[in-house]
């Protein structure tokens, strides 16, 4: 019997039942750090500074369901606005199926197991701070070099 090929691999990202849309995410962290954009060049640099409701050890939002009712600068990923987010990092799932591009060995759809993407250094465990610890007036002492 001929094993069908995983959701995400014969749909498109618009097509996908909410389930699937949801199982995509990384749960890497890095969409919730704090960003900074040089309005010169529109180039996006990510600080080490995360939202006040990402844990920081699962890097999972600790208010998903209303997120963007206690943050109103969360932003809501749908199929159509992947593309227009060039700061999601080159690594995201959903950045990645939207330009055609498959996930990657640690991603838990692939691996099975939801602490690969830690283990391989994706996630921002131990590498973020929770916005609750700083003067956000500050972001830019928290810039990160990388590109993530």
């Amino acid at each position: 019997m001929e094993h069908p090929q995983p959701f995400w691999k014969r749909k498109a990202l618009d097509d996908m039942t909410r389930s699937e849309w949801e199982s995509l995410c990384d749960r890497c962290g890095r969409c919730c750090l704090h960003k900074l954009e040089i309005p010169e060049t529109g180039k996006v640099i990510y600080t080490s500074v995360a939202c006040r409701f990402l844990d920081l050890e699962t890097c999972l939002c600790c208010r998903y369901a209303d997120r963007k009712r206690r943050a109103p600068g969360c932003l809501i990923l749908k199929p159509e606005t992947v593309p227009l987010y060039r700061w999601l990092p080159k690594s995201c799932a959903y950045r990645r199926l939207s330009e055609g591009r498959g996930l990657e060995w640690w991603h838990h759809l692939i691996s099975g197991d939801f602490d690969t993407v830690h283990e391989a250094g994706i996630s921002v465990r131990d590498k973020a701070i929770s916005e609750k610890s700083i003067n956000k007036k500050c972001l830019e002492a928290y810039a990160m070099e990388c590109d993530i």
